[in-house]
């Protein structure tokens, strides 16, 4: 059994999906509608066997720092154990890099931003050089 939810996850792409949830984690997550202001999404082609299996694609979102304030990504916040965030990061291919924001509820939660992009103090993305 799992033990206690400690950590709050973003997903704005895959780890939404039914499959992916039953694969990684074992069972479905409860979540609640949130966005992260500033942001953008662009597609990435994925190459990992696995993980294309287990999503259904091999193109797969990604987030980007947007220019315009007005920019928000929608998604879902679930809150997961310390072993579920572990086995987060295995399903996340090189492409990403988690990180952690606060979302437009105030929430602070981890989030798989492109692994090119760093953190500003006020919780933007930013390109790294």
């Amino acid at each position: 059994m799992a033990g206690p939810a400690h950590h709050q996850l973003f997903s704005y792409g895959t780890l939404q999906y039914r499959e992916v949830q039953l694969a990684q984690f074992g069972r479905l997550l409860e979540g609640k509608p949130d966005a992260l202001p500033g942001h953008r999404i662009t597609y990435i082609e994925i190459t990992d066997p696995e993980v294309i299996a287990v999503s259904g694609s091999d193109r797969h979102p990604l987030l980007v720092a947007s220019s315009e304030p007005s920019d928000a990504i929608e998604g879902t916040v679930f809150s997961i154990t310390d072993e579920e965030l572990a086995s987060a990061d295995d399903y996340e291919v090189d492409d990403y890099a988690r990180t952690q924001v606060v979302l437009r509820s105030g929430t602070k939660a981890w989030v798989y931003l492109g692994a090119q992009t760093e953190q500003s103090p006020d919780g933007r993305s930013t390109a790294a050089a």
